[in-house]
């Protein structure tokens, strides 16, 4: 039975009995076949995540965003740094124990805290709450960067395939441990932008323009592209990796087959160890996180970080040198934190498990004013205007969630997990995981409108920050997503103002 999970706090129980009534008209297009669901249960899914068709009140629960573990505070600059609502006393343990190693500063090696040092030689930050600005966004970048934005390097030969830069690796590394030098800088300049909306309004967007700079060894590659990136929110990380593989593929449509312009590709990662299978027949697993879906875990995600923005090695990144490449001899000459009697990584498996066990369990919290007319208004433009064709509200998790607090709860990420085409305004150009250099993945806007009071003084939107306000998120999408931005330029401006006013509620 579908409530089952849902009987395992008062909360979800209410949650699952107004949803199971839920009625809306079918969306089997939306789930997949869901081997965890018999029948009936299925059935109950695809109304809970069918489209909405009554725009004049909230759907049952809506401002539980993260279904039962959704976190009820008071907007605050702690909103995102909560547990999820009904983990265990051992899970809650094991949140703070993950805080700790997730708020960590990591020293150079050797020092007499081997549980702390390791850090770089290379790196962009010392500890992972550097980035994620209190587990929100990153700071938007400044004419000398800026902590929680880094610059990925990618050379890109005639081959289409990506590969580290030569002597500067696969990130421009702005930080170094004493007696060795940064690799450089990112240097931002910015291009004023305007565009006329429909009723004469003039929005006058920032279009950035990156170069590295104080290189310390020379010039990059002429085949490296830049790639600029800003550490996004980690809110509700768990309950999307609790998303089952075929509700994500059910929205796919890599060839645009309905004819609507929207292609939804699914990003596949190899992955000789799972033994699953790709379209093409080859092992991969399917990529969705990453700005550009290039993870399939929050682990390898959570991994990736350490090595290449701390410069720390585990167990699936076993160089304790993180980012460092042949070419720069001195790096690889420097003490690692490695301490072979204590772990054969710098970051032990415990320490990555705790860290990966924190962002997976950060509550998602409550939404607000879910049932104000400007909210309710915004929500049926952001459907009429097709946002919703890849900003997907809704899923229910998996039955075999871990933590079980997140099994079979109805989420509402926005997001399609997909990788789409948004124009040549938000292309960098560099192939990564399976996504091609136009493409980027959905981005979920659960919490969009907690951005301002979580993160610092400035901080942007869009996966480098460039956004300084929703009206310029939204105008900078182009590509599949250029008749919904077409669409919102057009509109009057209470309405772009009740669209606003929408997002701002999530």
């Amino acid at each position: 039975m579908i409530g089952t999970p849902f009987r395992r706090a008062a909360a979800g129980a209410a949650l699952a009995a107004g949803l199971i009534a839920a009625a809306g008209p079918p969306a089997a297009v939306l789930v997949g076949p869901r081997p965890d669901l018999d029948v009936e249960a299925r059935a109950r899914v695809v109304r809970i995540v069918a489209p909405p068709a009554d725009f004049s009140a909230p759907e049952p629960f809506e401002a539980m965003a993260g279904g039962a573990a959704t976190r009820r505070i008071v907007p605050g600059p702690q909103s995102f740094a909560q547990p999820a609502v009904g983990l265990s006393r051992a899970e809650e343990d094991a949140f703070l124990v993950g805080r700790a190693v997730f708020r960590k500063l990591w020293v150079a090696a050797p020092t007499s805290t081997h549980a702390s040092d390791g850090l770089g030689p290379l790196f962009d930050a010392r500890s992972c709450a550097t980035c994620h600005v209190r587990d929100g966004r990153g700071r938007s970048p400044t004419p000398q960067g800026g902590d929680g934005f880094v610059m990925r390097l990618a050379a890109v030969g005639a081959d289409g395939v990506p590969r580290p830069d030569p002597v500067y690796g696969t990130q421009l590394q702005g930080a170094a441990v004493t007696g060795l030098a940064p690799e450089g800088r990112v240097a931002v300049g910015w291009t004023p932008r305007p565009v006329t909306l429909a009723d004469g309004t003039v929005v006058t967007l920032r279009a950035p323009t990156y170069a590295a700079a104080d290189l310390a060894f020379g010039a990059l590659d002429p085949a490296t592209r830049l790639s600029p990136r800003v550490a996004p929110p980690l809110i509700g990380l768990g309950l999307l990796a609790a998303v089952d593989d075929g509700d994500i593929l059910a929205a796919a449509d890599p060839g645009d087959a309905d004819g609507d312009g929207i292609s939804g590709r699914p990003a596949w990662i190899a992955d000789p160890a799972s033994g699953i299978a790709d379209p093409a027949g080859g092992p991969a697993r399917l990529g969705r996180f990453g700005w550009k879906a290039a993870q399939p875990t929050l682990e390898s995600q959570t991994a990736a970080a350490f090595s290449a923005d701390m410069g720390l090695s585990t167990s699936l990144h076993p160089s304790p040198f993180g980012d460092c490449t042949t070419a720069e001899t001195a790096c690889l000459a420097l003490p690692t934190g490695v301490t072979p009697e204590d772990a054969p990584t710098e970051v032990p498996a415990s320490m990555l498990a705790a860290t990966v066990d924190y962002v997976a369990t950060l509550a998602v919290p409550v939404r607000r004013d879910v049932g104000a007319p400007a909210v309710l208004a915004g929500k049926r433009i952001f459907h009429a205007i097709g946002c919703a064709a890849c900003h997907r509200p809704a899923y229910v998790t998996r039955r075999d969630a871990v933590p079980a607090a997140f099994a079979l709860q109805p989420i509402r990420p926005y997001t399609d997990l997909l990788l789409h085409d948004m124009g040549d305004g938000l292309a960098d150009g560099v192939p990564e995981g399976g996504a091609a250099g136009r493409e980027w993945r959905t981005a979920p806007l659960w919490g969009i409108g907690l951005t301002g009071t979580v993160g610092p003084a400035g901080v942007g939107y869009l996966h480098d920050g460039r956004a300084r306000d929703l009206v310029e998120a939204v105008l900078w999408h182009g590509g599949e997503a250029e008749p919904a931005r077409a669409a919102f330029a057009s509109l009057p401006a209470t309405e772009r103002d009740a669209l606003v006013a929408f997002l701002k509620s999530l």
